[in-house]
């Protein structure tokens, strides 16, 4: 009972690690382009992320029979407690590991890392490798390009429509004080250095305050109906990611009836909730500002891309990372926009490909360690 107890906390503590990573993502393009500030967005987040956990336990049974190791290595030891517990702790620590240094990094290859890894201390050669290319590493690869792609192509789509419909972009006139420092003229011939605070007004885009769109649809400002498209899809990136990473966690514990899965589905989705919630930020400011600037309505573009990418998966099956997609969409958009930071997305690239060898090394320490 002990080992199960321990399990079950593993479960948890990855379940905690996924939503301090994963959480924002959904709505990192709100709060990027000053649709809302942070508490507001991290709430909505919340909210989505729970609803589609709970829709997870009826649209995607494929992905908890995925991610139990079934079919990847022996029967017998997917049955193991020792070997989940490996798992667990292998994925938790390696996502928990990024999210401290701010690298938003996938917990679905955290979790194809420790399979492996944990797989190999077991069972060595008996992996099943071809599985693995087939199930896992080619959705993971092949994802991320198709966001880049979509982001781009539905990017300037929508601008082009943007531009026929006649909804420009706004100006703006920015008015406030500078601090200068003067010389003043004292007795005897003798200067004093004083600062005086004079008006100043500039002009500019949204690298220098916020830009809006002008006009109106069917008597309603374009901006409101475009922030609140942005909020909508925003909204169905989060639940996208509830949908697909709660059954991904999930399948730890109930593979060995350790758990029911509603009552595994709702223990895993509160610990996605509260990491999100408590330990986001660091991630949060990474995909919100470090890649592209994003206006209103680029984030909504990035984010109608993410949810079609990740729903279309979760649907089929597919272990696509939301993160991969969410950071290829945004990443599209900056190409087109010509404002990618390609410095920021190395650092990201190089954080994806150290997942999987890092979660591979814990989870076998943790299996030889444990078994």
């Amino acid at each position: 009972m002990m080992i199960l107890g321990l399990l079950f906390l593993a479960t948890l503590f990855l379940a905690y690690s996924n939503g301090a990573n994963d959480n924002f993502k959904g709505v990192a393009t709100l709060f990027g382009s000053g649709a809302t500030n942070y508490q507001r967005a991290i709430a909505w987040a919340t909210a989505t992320t729970l609803a589609g956990s709970v829709c997870s336990i009826f649209l995607a049974e494929a992905l908890v029979k995925n991610f139990s190791g079934k079919g990847l290595v022996p029967d017998a030891l997917v049955a193991s407690p020792q070997f989940l517990l490996a798992v667990a702790l292998g994925a938790g620590l390696t996502v928990m590991l990024a999210t401290v240094t701010g690298f938003p990094v996938s917990t679905t290859h955290g979790l194809t890392g420790a399979l492996v890894g944990a797989g190999l201390a077991a069972v060595g050669a008996q992996v099943n490798f071809a599985k693995l290319g087939n199930s896992f590493f080619l959705p993971l690869l092949v994802s991320p390009l198709i966001a880049v792609c979509l982001g781009m192509v539905v990017y300037v789509v929508a601008r082009a429509f943007r531009v026929k419909c006649g909804v420009t972009k706004e100006w703006c006139v920015c008015i406030g004080e500078t601090e200068h420092i003067i010389p003043i003229p004292q007795p005897a011939s003798v200067l004093s250095l004083g600062r005086v605070a004079l008006p100043e007004v500039s002009f500019g885009t949204i690298d220098h305050c916020e830009q809006r769109y002008k006009g109106s649809m069917l008597g309603v400002s374009t901006q409101k109906v475009i922030d609140c498209f942005h909020f909508i899809s925003a909204g169905s990136v989060g639940f996208a990611r509830g949908l697909n990473d709660t059954p991904k966690i999930v399948a730890l514990v109930i593979v060995i009836r350790a758990v029911g899965i509603r009552w595994g589905m709702i223990a895993v989705a509160l610990g996605m909730a509260v990491g999100g919630l408590l330990s986001a930020r660091k991630v949060a400011i990474t995909m919100s500002r470090k890649i592209t600037p994003l206006n209103h309505g680029q984030g909504f573009t990035a984010n109608l891309v993410t949810a079609v990418l990740v729903i279309f998966a979760s649907r089929q099956g597919l272990p696509v990372s939301t993160t991969h997609v969410a950071v290829g969409s945004l990443f599209g958009i900056g190409l087109a926009t010509r404002q990618a930071n390609p410095r920021v997305v190395s650092g990201i690239l190089t954080s994806w490909i150290l997942t999987l060898p890092i979660a591979a090394a814990l989870a076998g320490i943790a299996y030889r360690l444990l078994a």
